[in-house]
């Protein structure tokens, strides 16, 4: 296994390459390129955008400049933001933990629930509750995030004034974390809907692979209880292609943390890209992207390690 884990590593090592080289040429041709920021900037004059040019090697050819920005990021070097000119890692860095805590919480929510509803739906084929989850599957994976956002926005905040809908706990507040559990509620939810499900939609479908298999027929004649065949001997097995999709969804999860973050002003990582994106902060641009990048091929490299932890007959050699 271990071996098989650096073959995949040193595998992927191309394949980031040339993911970078895309993000690199195209953050290259963003409206107004690389110093749109400063374009649109009335008190920076054309002798200091020619002296930032210089100084930051925009006037070498572009390939040029890719090569000497890998030689720097390959050690933890990403430039410096244009805001407020601190290092792009630490920017990124501050970001981080209010992204992993949305996300955290809308896997956890997303995960519990699909198996929850999949294995009940599964076992209750063709029932009305089989009907009313697929029905609601349907439209969830049909909402738009922002739509969505919208719509909980205006009922839970605007109309009922239950939930906070902005930020991660009350301006001029000390923190509290009932606070920030209030503020947690809706953007988890929101970015939960569409992962929850697809997913239940998969669990559904693959327990009801399994549990028309043999095995599972003779779990039943021994005479063992209903929750240990479906706990113990099904759902390992229905996992096996699951996991699949739950490792997509983590990184989907990335993606979808820009909108849902955006919409209700948490100050993630999808907030920072947006916000850098409009001002044309490009270094903080690149630098998310890329650490984006990296952590969905690790993530489809971890589905690869899970298959192997779920089912022993599958063998990497």
């Amino acid at each position: 296994m271990a071996v098989y884990i650096v073959r995949r590593l040193l595998l992927s090592i191309p394949l980031l390459l040339g993911i970078t080289i895309v993000i690199f040429f195209l953050a290259h041709h963003l409206p107004g390129g690389p110093l749109a920021m400063y374009l649109n900037t009335a008190s920076v004059t054309p002798e200091q955008l020619q002296h930032l040019t210089v100084q930051l090697g925009l006037d070498k050819p572009v390939p040029v400049q890719y090569v000497e920005w890998l030689e720097k990021a390959v050690r933890g070097d990403f430039g410096h933001s244009f805001g407020d000119g601190r290092p792009v890692v630490a920017v990124i860095g501050d970001r981080i933990p209010a992204t992993l805590e949305l996300m955290g919480a809308a896997f956890t929510l997303s995960v519990v629930l699909a198996f929850t509803i999949g294995i009940l739906s599964a076992l209750r084929r063709d029932s009305f509750f089989d009907y009313l989850v697929t029905v609601v599957s349907y439209a969830g994976m049909s909402m738009p995030i922002f739509w969505l956002g919208i719509l909980v926005i205006m009922l839970f905040g605007a109309q009922l004034h239950w939930l906070p809908t902005a930020g991660m706990q009350t301006p001029g507040a000390p923190f509290s974390l009932a606070d920030n559990l209030r503020h947690l509620i809706l953007p988890t939810c929101v970015l939960a809907a569409f992962t929850l499900a697809q997913e239940s939609r998969y669990v559904r479908a693959s327990v009801l692979d399994v549990i028309g298999q043999d095995y599972i027929r003779t779990a039943r004649a021994k005479g063992l209880p209903e929750n240990v065949v479906i706990l113990k001997h099904a759902l390992r097995n229905a996992l096996i292609p699951v996991v699949t999709v739950l490792t997509l969804d983590a990184a989907y999860l990335l993606s979808g943390a820009l909108v849902t973050e955006t919409v209700f002003a948490w100050p993630g990582m999808g907030r920072l890209f947006y916000d850098s994106l409009r001002e044309g902060n490009y270094p903080v641009v690149v630098g998310i992207a890329v650490l984006v990048s990296v952590l969905v091929v690790l993530l489809n490299i971890l589905a690869d390690v899970l298959y192997a932890v779920l089912d022993p007959r599958i063998k990497y050699g």
